[in-house]
């Protein structure tokens, strides 16, 4: 099994889905780190701090720099390089275990039993009793449509729908 182990890292990327925070321990290391990030597919922008503010992501928790996936793209959290190391909590429905939140909801489609499997841990839950939840497939390939991106137009935007006339709300 393979573990993450940040601390040694002179730069460590944070995904969630199309963002991730990029944390670059030493400010020496920060250009090389910008370069690294120019050449992998996959990535749209590198977003320095008027990026960041941009984006909605100028926090004092948010990376330096940040990535954004391209918009048909999404980061993954694997840090193993092979399948049969990869640690316990890859497959479990664990979110607060893992170093990002890719893939939480993302049965495994290759097995005919997944649901079965899931019945007795379910069972568990609705009891109030301790319960281990194993159906996330390794292969991220199953994930289709992503978010963490702006939209590129209105249109793609949040919807909102409400019953109540917008005349009755209060002005902003």
């Amino acid at each position: 099994m393979e573990d993450l182990d940040p601390m040694p890292s002179r730069a460590v990327a944070v995904a969630d889905h199309q963002p991730a925070h990029v944390y670059v321990r030493r400010p020496e290391d920060l250009a090389a780190t910008r370069e690294a990030l120019k050449d992998p597919p996959g990535i749209d922008e590198i977003l320095d701090d008027d990026g960041k503010k941009a984006n909605g992501l100028d926090h004092p928790c948010s990376g330096e720099p940040d990535a954004v996936a391209a918009s048909d793209a999404w980061f993954t959290y694997y840090y193993w390089l092979d399948g049969a190391r990869a640690p316990d909590v890859a497959q479990l429905v664990e979110i607060h275990r893992k170093p990002a939140t890719t893939r939480r909801a993302v049965h495994d489609p290759e097995d005919p039993y997944v649901r079965l499997k899931a019945a007795k841990p379910v069972a568990r839950k609705k009891l109030g009793m301790r319960y281990r939840l194993a159906v996330v497939p390794l292969d991220a390939s199953p994930v289709r449509g992503s978010h963490g991106r702006l939209p590129t137009s209105d249109e793609e935007g949040p919807l909102v729908l409400v019953s109540t006339p917008p005349a009755q709300y209060p002005a902003a």
